[in-house]
């Protein structure tokens, strides 16, 4: 028997790699022969880096950088030495979880951080580097990312803007004569789940400026000097990419990363599936375990399960969901390539419990899916 083990991790409790790890010893209780493949995964938002390093026996590399407010972060970034990829986790230099709530101001937060990440990764000998997007604390469109790679962006007279997304609707031109010539050699990736366009009541600063910290009066203003952006870019290169999908990922770096670095938009679980080569793992596998937190409808907006659950249909084979709790409307997954899913609790538990706990939890609920299997392996002549 072999089983691939590919779960996301599990919010405030435990890493995919240590998911995986509970699922792998509650299966090996019944099959101990079994040939277990573990392969940690992520959907391009937090954990990311840390899944596939895991998979593929990465390094972890660390760079001091610029925060969103410009106080000084230690960030980590993911490195493959054979590949030459970069891994960079946006949340890791511009993240919000940088910032108190207090203290969040879409205004003025810049992704400047994750472009001087993207220069550690370029003096690294990169030639392909990984953005992932997700938990952003900024609303700059990318524009602080630009500049730490050479951009220019000035006002009427001439003079630099300040750093932030509402700067913006003072912008008159966009000079590129020190923009980083590695960029050009360079293949990027952009990792998201979010489809939004830049601007619009779809877009960045409408959807996600409030929790940023904007207004309702700033996010308006910010969708104008979004919009302003757009428009130079627009004069500057006679391409805009404003509406396109994705372009309004992360504060709008969607549309920096698709215009000024020519990134490739894909879905998050569909690049770490990718690096991780869980296509090629799975092959001939009698059963793929995955997982998450909380396992619902929202998952089939490109979670982890919903992805790995994509690659095993594709290859017949069938896909056991654990979860930490089984949320509205999770049976529309069986539709999509998930034949079972399975919550961690039989009875009432405090959420604090359930994290405290949640690897020897994960550990018995998977025990007990490998005995019902066992069981239904087992021809009736031998129950006699």
């Amino acid at each position: 028997m072999k089983v691939v083990i590919a779960p996301d991790s599990f919010k405030d409790s435990l890493s995919a790699h240590d998911v995986a790890e509970a699922i792998a010893l509650g299966w090996q209780q019944v099959f101990p022969n079994a040939e277990i493949i573990t392969c940690p995964m992520a959907d391009g938002g937090e954990g990311s880096i840390e899944a596939v390093l895991a998979a593929c026996s990465g390094q972890w590399r660390e760079q001091a950088v610029q925060g969103p407010l410009g106080q000084p972060v230690l960030a980590k970034w993911g490195w493959l030495e054979t590949e030459k990829i970069a891994i960079i986790e946006m949340a890791q230099a511009s993240g919000i979880q940088l910032v108190h709530p207090s203290e969040r101001d879409a205004c003025i937060s810049s992704t400047f951080g994750t472009g001087e990440l993207i220069l550690a990764a370029l003096d690294a000998g990169a030639k392909e580097i990984v953005l992932t997007v997700g938990g952003s604390a900024t609303n700059d469109a990318g524009t602080g990312l630009l500049s730490a790679l050479g951009a220019k962006f000035l006002d009427v007279d001439h003079q630099s803007l300040p750093a932030g997304g509402l700067a913006l609707q003072n912008l008159a031109w966009i000079t590129l004569e020190n923009f980083d010539p590695r960029i050009q050699q360079t293949k990027f990736l952009l990792a998201a789940d979010v489809t939004n366009p830049l601007c619009g009541p779809n877009g960045a600063s409408h959807i996600f400026g409030p929790q940023k910290g904007a207004s309702p009066s700033q996010v308006l203003e910010l969708d104008q000097a979004l919009s302003y952006f757009a428009d130079v870019t627009t004069q500057l290169l006679g391409i805009d990419r404003r509406n396109e999908v994705g372009a309004g990922a992360a504060g709008g770096l969607g549309f920096a990363a698709k215009t000024y670095l020519k990134a490739e938009f894909r879905s998050g679980v569909e690049v770490i599936a990718e690096l991780n080569q869980l296509a090629t793992k799975i092959q001939g596998a009698d059963w793929v375990i995955t997982g998450e937190g909380k396992f619902d409808e929202q998952t089939l907006n490109g979670k982890t399960p919903f992805g790995v659950a994509q690659i095993a249909q594709a290859a017949n084979i069938p896909v056991i969901v654990i979860a930490g709790t089984l949320g509205q409307n999770y049976q529309a997954l069986y539709q999509h390539g998930i034949t079972a899913a399975f919550s961690l609790t039989s009875g009432p538990i405090s959420l604090e419990e359930a994290c405290q706990n949640a690897a020897e939890l994960i550990r018995a609920r998977t025990t007990d899916i490998a005995r019902l299997i066992q069981t239904s392996m087992i021809k009736p002549s031998q129950t006699q």
